[in-house]
């Protein structure tokens, strides 16, 4: 029962972050489609990739514990204009965990060197919770890599100013649980790391968000885990950037509100940056 215990613990944090249920209205199997997926021998693992449609690339990062299907309501729908890169992150989906310790820079570095290894120069870039942390990194680590960016759920600490706090009294007693396990298989250590991720990363200085020069959509919503004003904090400290935030919904923006989600990202990345100072303000 202890080890059944253990073994759900970090799976039911994972759920609370991650949409209830996953719509798939084309019954392709995103995530899972021999026909488009390759793996990219990249930085010391095996990084799993799907491609969809054909234009200008356009890469989406998941969050944590996630995969590919998480986008199952944005692939049909983007892979009409522009060419999709989906893929699972390092130790999560059907990427390979190496054995290797796991830090969002780590990450935010195996994306760019996916898209080396696909010979794409930059691209458009979506992410959405830990992928949207992975995507501010991406944008201020590799800034040539990305045109304009999304990122949705986002945080840039691990604490109560960031995060709800009913959310950290939940994963406290269960990190520290799975921490004090004694099971030491592989597939305990990689959910182990994961959830290392959740409670005591990231650690992103203002400073840097500052260093990001690209367009911006940074989204909430008002109801999401990640606290209002701390999203409202990554917004400010961008240069360009707009801010979004969705009324009545949770952290599962792009699932919630699958078709305002699409169309907003969308035309934001159609249509080039307008700042708006001084009397422009007035209109």
């Amino acid at each position: 029962m202890q080890k059944i215990f253990f073994l759900l613990l970090p799976l039911f944090v994972f759920c609370s972050c991650m949409p209830k249920a996953e719509t798939n209205d084309t019954k392709q199997p995103y995530g899972n489609n021999a026909a488009v997926g390759k793996y990219y021998e990249i930085r010391g693992f095996k990084m799993y990739c799907e491609t969809y449609g054909e234009g200008d690339p356009l890469l989406f990062i998941h969050g944590n514990g996630g995969s590919i299907r998480h986008f199952v309501n944005q692939i049909p729908y983007f892979s009409k204009k522009y060419k999709v890169i989906v893929a699972d992150s390092r130790s999560q989906g059907k990427s390979l965990d190496n054995g290797d310790t796991l830090t969002y820079e780590m990450m935010a570095d195996d994306y760019a060197a996916l898209l080396d290894a696909m010979k794409i120069d930059s691209a458009l870039v979506i992410g959405w919770s830990d992928g949207g942390i992975n995507g501010l990194l991406l944008a201020s680590r590799h800034p040539e890599k990305v045109k304009k960016l999304a990122s949705t759920g986002a945080n840039l600490w691990p604490d109560t100013t960031a995060i709800d706090p009913d959310l950290m009294d939940i994963i406290e007693p269960m990190y520290a649980g799975l921490k004090n396990s004694s099971l030491t298989s592989d597939s305990v250590k990689t959910k182990l790391k994961l959830m290392r991720l959740m409670f005591e990363e990231p650690h992103i200085p203002l400073t840097q968000l500052n260093t990001i020069k690209c367009p911006t959509l940074i989204i909430g919503g008002d109801h999401d885990v990640i606290r209002e004003a701390h999203t409202m904090l990554i917004y400010k400290n961008i240069p360009k950037a707009y801010l979004w935030i969705l009324p009545n919904s949770g952290h599962s923006t792009l699932i919630s509100y699958k078709t305002e989600f699409n169309k907003t990202v969308d035309d934001f990345f159609s249509k080039p940056y307008r700042e708006i100072k001084g009397e422009g303000r007035l209109n």
